[in-house]
């Protein structure tokens, strides 16, 4: 049995009747509307010529200059000036430093896990040092920087170890 198109089948019993196409008002609307905007635009030209006010057309047809106006200024108060020419006397003590600084960044059971951390403290671009202490748990290596003058050089150097995730270094005064 053949496949029958049932989609794009024509029914039969329709007849087919042609409508006349419908004509279209275009050129007469055009035109209409074309005449009535060009007559509302020559009117309105016509109503602002003949109703304008005659010293306001002169005046914006030759405008004549402005005198300056002087900007008063305010005189500066009394007080000002005597803040100014003042000299404060002020004591500065130095701060007496508690001496040398050391940081300590890890302490580890064996020599290759103080290298690891001292490498990457390296490629922070600080100087370390592996120092091997024994005690009653046996021997530990610890990694430490300094010694530093300043505390705050020290936590300069610390804040840059941070920035390459190096944590947990602690700031100790050296003996």
């Amino acid at each position: 049995m053949a496949q029958h198109d049932y989609i794009n089948k024509k029914p039969a019993n329709r007849k087919k009747t042609k409508q006349a196409p419908t004509k279209k008002p275009f050129p007469i609307v055009l035109v209409t509307v074309a005449a009535l905007l060009v007559g509302g635009f020559g009117y309105g030209l016509w109503f602002i010529k003949n109703n304008a006010d005659p010293a306001l057309v002169e005046k914006q047809a030759n405008p004549t200059a402005t005198p300056a106006v002087t900007v008063v200024r305010p005189r500066t108060p009394e007080f000002i000036k005597e803040i100014k020419n003042h000299e404060v006397q002020v004591e500065v003590k130095e701060l007496e430093q508690k001496g040398p600084y050391v940081m300590q960044c890890g302490s580890f059971k064996t020599y290759q896990q103080a290298e690891s951390l001292k490498a990457k403290i390296a490629f922070a671009g600080l100087i370390s040092e592996i120092k091997e202490t024994t005690g009653s748990n046996g021997k530990w290596y610890k990694v430490r920087l300094g010694p530093y003058k300043t505390k705050r050089q020290a936590e300069s150097d610390k804040n840059k170890l941070k920035r390459v995730k190096i944590v947990g270094c602690g700031i100790w005064g050296w003996t």
